[in-house]
């Protein structure tokens, strides 16, 4: 019997737009660089920040949960962020396949909730020397890099939408947005429409 499955190609949430962002960031003369950064791994980890498993977590990791609020801490080509006292979101590359189990295997039989979500959202990447000043149109946290500088945070709203804000390591590489990917059209269509001072 003939195999049937589909298989069709994945589609990120923001395919449709991807000539939309390059145009914008070729007529911004890189002032605002735009793109999608589609189907990052993404696990919401729940646990007891002073219990055994957010050591053996970390260890699994290669690196330390962090613990202060809105902080950001990254190890090779993972990202993790604090979202609350007992709650991160591990980032990896795409295709990160046994990340989840991972997590879970150095948990043991610790009280732990580990949670695929990376079908949930997608990821923006807003960078560029106009990059504070595009997402302060829409966000009112002070994105000053004193105050909002690499290794940080937040869950906040972007553009009357709910959106994870993650300030890059370096300030020339930006942010990354994380959006759920039923807003990402939404979300996308507003910073597009910010970035027409911009553009030439």
């Amino acid at each position: 019997m003939a195999d049937t499955a589909l298989t069709a190609p994945l589609r990120s949430p923001l395919s449709h737009a991807a000539d939309r962002l390059a145009a914008a960031t070729r007529t911004s003369g890189g002032a605002v660089r735009l793109a999608e950064l589609p189907f990052l791994t993404q696990i919401n980890v729940r646990l007891d920040p002073k219990g055994a498993a957010a050591d053996a977590v970390g260890l699994a990791l290669g690196l330390q949960l962090p613990v202060e609020p809105g902080t950001v801490v990254r190890a090779g080509e993972l990202t993790v962020l604090w979202l609350g006292p007992d709650e991160w979101l591990v980032v990896g590359p795409p295709g990160g396949r046994g990340l989840e189990s991972r997590i879970r295997e150095a948990a043991g039989d610790e009280p732990v909730s580990v949670v695929d979500v990376s079908a949930q959202r997608t990821t923006l990447l807003v960078a560029g020397p106009r990059a504070h000043d595009l997402l302060a149109h829409g966000c009112s946290l002070d994105l000053h890099p004193r105050v909002f500088g690499p290794g940080r945070c937040a869950q906040t709203t972007l553009g009357r939408t709910q959106v994870v804000l993650v300030a890059r390591d370096d300030p020339r590489a930006g942010f990354w947005v994380l959006v759920r990917s039923s807003f990402a059209g939404y979300l996308t269509d507003w910073l597009l429409d910010a970035a027409v001072e911009w553009m030439g």
